[in-house]
C-alpha cells in the first residue's frame, strides 16, 4: 500500500452539439486520457462551472446551433470569450481547446486570436492519442502557471 495520494483527475467539459462528435471526444478523453469528461451545449452551465472552478479544460466546438447564454444564442467563439472572462473575474484558471470542423488555412490562427483560447484541433479527430495528449498538456499547464495563449481581445 502506498500512503501517497493519487494524482488529481483532470476535469474536462466538452461543449459540442453533435452527439457523434461528443461521444468520440468523451470516449477518447475518458479512456485514453484518463480524464473526467462530460458533455454539454448549455452555455449558462459552462459559465457556471468555469466560475465555480469545477472545470480544468474546456473542449469547445465553434458552430453551436442550440447554445444560449441568458437566453441569447452564442457560438463557440463568443462562449470562449465569455468563459475566459468569467474565469478571470472569479480568479480561476481554465484552458480552452477549440475543436472544430473549420479547418481552412488561417482558421486556427484566427480562432485563437479572436478568443484567447489555448489550443486548436480540426475535426474529425484523426489521432486520438494526440488529442488526449494535447488536453493533458493543457491541464498540466495549470500546475506550472505557464500561459501559452493568444491575448484576449478587448471587449
Amino acid at each position: 500500500m502506498s500512503d501517497s495520494p493519487s494524482p488529481p483527475v483532470p476535469r474536462v467539459l466538452i461543449v459540442e452539439d453533435d452527439p457523434g462528435n461528443a461521444l468520440v471526444m468523451r470516449t477518447i478523453l475518458s479512456r485514453l486520457g484518463r480524464m473526467a469528461a462530460e458533455v454539454t451545449e448549455d452555455g449558462d452551465l459552462v459559465l457556471e462551472r468555469v466560475a465555480a472552478g469545477r472545470v480544468d479544460v474546456v473542449v469547445m466546438d465553434v458552430s453551436l446551433g442550440n447554445t444560449r447564454v441568458a437566453g441569447v444564442s452564442v457560438d463557440g467563439l463568443e462562449l470562449t470569450r465569455r468563459l475566459l472572462a468569467a474565469a478571470r473575474a472569479a480568479g480561476r484558471q481554465v484552458r480552452v481547446f477549440i475543436a472544430t470542423a473549420h479547418a481552412m488555412r488561417g482558421d486556427r490562427e484566427r480562432f485563437l486570436a479572436e478568443t484567447g483560447a489555448h489550443s486548436y484541433v480540426a475535426k474529425p479527430i484523426t489521432d486520438p492519442a494526440a488529442f488526449a495528449a494535447e488536453a493533458r498538456r493543457l491541464y498540466d499547464e495549470l500546475g506550472t502557471g505557464k500561459e501559452k495563449t493568444f491575448p484576449l481581445p478587448s471587449a
